[in-house]
């Protein structure tokens, strides 16, 4: 006798933090550990800053197209029953309400990144000045961030100091991702 399964809901993890708060990294070793794709915004914008050129539209618009490709691209996914990775300074009153609707899509659980906003503008500076191309795609890289508002959602949350390393550990993390421990509401 064959057994069978019933199909899961995907899940969407969310990770977030202000600029410089090591959310990038930590996604992807996220995404790797979990096997299953990511999703960056800055990436997305990465690429149509790329296909644009010099001479390509203004800063707000390519922010806005990005946004939608990012959220046109999980819904795609998750859609299909991908698990997904999700990366980007998710601002509460900017993105809850994109991310919101996604809950019928998928189970959605949150890792914000945190730490201090000097030392987050500290990482984003020296980026900057390690990557000449940096500007290119990110501009005001010394612009502060210390107004970041992330999203509350009524779903499990993880917060994750990221100021040395990981605290929770990498594997706590992981072990979240997967719905194996709780976080907090």
């Amino acid at each position: 006798m064959t057994e069978t399964h019933e199909p899961r809901q995907p899940a969407l993890i969310v990770v977030t933090g202000r600029p410089g708060a090591g959310k990038t990294t930590l996604a992807h070793a996220l995404a790797r550990a979990m096997r299953c794709p990511l999703v960056s915004r800055d990436e997305i914008k990465e690429g149509l800053v790329r296909t644009a050129g010099d001479i390509g539209p203004p800063e707000a618009e390519l922010t806005s197209r990005a946004t939608d490709t990012f959220f046109d691209v999980l819904a795609l996914l998750l859609s299909r029953g991908a698990t997904v990775v999700a990366e980007a300074a998710f601002q509460h009153k900017v993105w809850s309400p994109r991310l919101e609707p996604m809950r019928e899509l998928a189970t959605i659980r949150l890792v914000v990144c945190e730490l201090d906003p000097e030392l987050a503008l500290a990482r984003r500076v020296a980026r900057s000045l390690a990557d000449p191309e940096w500007p290119r795609f990110h501009p005001e890289p010394t612009r502060s961030a210390a107004g970041y508002d992330p999203p509350r959602l009524q779903v499990p949350t993880l917060r994750v100091d990221t100021s040395n390393g990981y605290r929770p550990s990498f594997e706590t993390i992981v072990e979240f991702a997967h719905g194996r421990s709780s976080g907090t509401m």
